[in-house]
């Protein structure tokens, strides 16, 4: 019987939303830059830009005020560096990254944050040698621009057929099959079910138990 693991080399992950539970912080900060440069910004608005770039980010939010962008983003950063301190990896994560690479599985992180943010988190975590590599939107093109998976195929040598990613957004899974790389959905992080739907993965699952078991399930991949 086919497992996944005699299918996939190579597993990439995206971060906030998908491993990390720091999406209501992010929404937080962000409502904290909006209300000090007095720019308007909902709930919905602040949740459906996680994992694009931040100088995406300010495009897509604060279009009006192109001159305040690198001062909004000043404010965010502060602002979420201070208060993220409690933001943690969802319950069950350390053992599915544990249990893949005892596997021998590689795994990867394509995320939207930046790299400094993401080397605080990696740091933060002690899994910088879960990873065999990670790429951070800053030093790359911004999702759903598919630059940083075929970096991270191309540093890994592994064929796009034989990753998978794993994200919690619409930019995630439009980012793998834009590089015909299939794809398993999150439905615990920004974006819905039905949004998530649009880009065909493979599965979408609702926490970490049901993605760790899916991820070693002999019947993942079809």
């Amino acid at each position: 019987m086919t497992k996944l693991l005699d299918i996939f080399d190579l597993v990439i992950f995206d971060w906030d939303g998908t491993l990390f539970n720091s999406v209501g912080q992010i929404v937080q900060s962000l409502h904290f830059a909006a209300q000090r440069f007095q720019q308007p910004l909902t709930d919905e608005a602040a949740q459906s830009i996680i994992g694009l770039g931040l100088p995406e980010v300010m495009q897509t939010l604060f279009p009006q005020v192109p001159e305040l962008h690198q001062e909004i983003l000043h404010a965010y950063s502060s602002h979420y560096v201070t208060h993220s301190v409690h933001d943690h990896w969802f319950d069950g994560v350390a053992e599915m990254l544990q249990d893949l690479r005892q596997q021998n599985v590689t795994l990867a992180v394509a995320t939207g944050k930046s790299r400094a943010g993401l080397d605080r988190v990696l740091t933060k975590t002690q899994s910088q040698s879960l990873f065999a590599v990670t790429r951070a939107a800053s030093e790359t093109r911004s999702k759903p621009d598919p630059l940083m998976l075929q970096q991270i195929l191309d540093y890994t040598g592994v064929p796009v057929t034989r990753a998978l990613m794993v994200g919690d957004s619409s930019y995630d899974l439009e980012m793998a099959q834009r590089i015909g790389m299939r794809s398993v959905g999150v439905s615990y992080g920004v974006h819905d079910v039905q949004m998530l739907e649009q880009y065909q993965p493979q599965t979408i699952v609702h926490n970490v138990a049901e993605l760790h078991q899916y991820l070693l399930s002999p019947f993942a991949v079809s």
